[in-house]
């Protein structure tokens, strides 16, 4: 995990909130390396992760995890990591024998848009263990990412119905919570891409915007971080708050500075 990014966010593994909708984005930029913070700090919080990873291989987020001081192999070995490995997972679903239905199920079938396989998948992960088994804090879902599905087929419509469905089940039910991954097109012309865009920022209560430079590219400044706080519903008469910083990636960590005070800069 990423300290400075916990400072920004007034966080620590040792005090998670619960019951929260955290929407990754990135825009013009590679956004992934939110998705790797959120991954090590809910393993480090010792938390129950079910992570759907429709993007890379196991190997790939254990290698950056292994940077971040975190073991996917190990955390998958103890049962408190469940992995869906969507890029290796996909080729089982044209050659499954078994009655029961796939995770990814919809990419059988005629009219993608059938998620109820994968809410089912995740509502099963995220069952309660039985007792004489480790006890984890809560339970989290970590989605990289839900535009694969809109590539995939299927309609924005049926993305946001399966994340109110989690929302209901691992934020309400279970006191979890849910941290997902969208790309921004920039494509005016997108109507599905802002539809799901727009239907999550009106119900995440976090919302971390990875944008890239209007300048362009820069060795020393790779993007800036858009930062804004929602209010729950109850609490709409309230203003949110946002903060904007500019970022630099490193090997190990990421670097965080006020607009124009990167150091190589000054």
């Amino acid at each position: 995990m990423f300290v400075e990014l916990n400072n920004l966010l007034n966080t620590t593994p040792d005090k998670v909130e619960q019951g929260k909708l955290t929407l990754l984005c990135d825009d013009k930029t590679d956004g992934s390396f939110l998705v790797h913070h959120f991954l090590s700090f809910y393993l480090r919080a010792n938390c129950k992760v079910c992570f759907v990873a429709l993007i890379q291989s196991f190997s790939h987020y254990n290698i950056v995890g292994q940077k971040l001081g975190v073991s996917l192999t190990a955390a998958r070995a103890r049962g408190q990591l469940v992995f869906l490995e969507g890029v290796r997972s996909s080729l089982d679903v044209f050659f499954q024998t078994q009655e029961e239905l796939h995770p990814l199920q919809f990419l059988r079938e005629a009219s993608a848009g059938n998620l109820q396989p994968l809410y089912e998948f995740v509502q099963k992960a995220m069952k309660p263990m039985d007792s004489g088994e480790a006890v984890w804090r809560c339970p989290v879902l970590l989605v990289d990412d839900l535009s694969v599905l809109l590539s995939l087929g299927v309609g924005a419509v049926a993305v946001l119905d399966f994340i109110h469905y989690c929302r209901a089940s691992v934020c309400s039910e279970l006191k979890g919570n849910i941290v997902a991954l969208v790309h921004d097109s920039g494509d005016a012309e997108d109507e599905e891409s802002d539809i799901l865009l727009n239907g999550l920022s009106h119900q995440s209560h976090l919302i971390l915007r990875a944008e890239g430079l209007a300048t362009g590219f820069c060795r020393d400044v790779h993007g800036q971080l858009r930062i804004l706080w929602r209010r729950p519903p109850q609490h709409t008469a309230q203003w949110n708050r946002s903060l904007t910083y500019q970022y630099k990636i490193q090997d190990k960590s990421v670097s965080f500075f006020a607009k124009g005070m990167s150091p190589a800069v000054l």
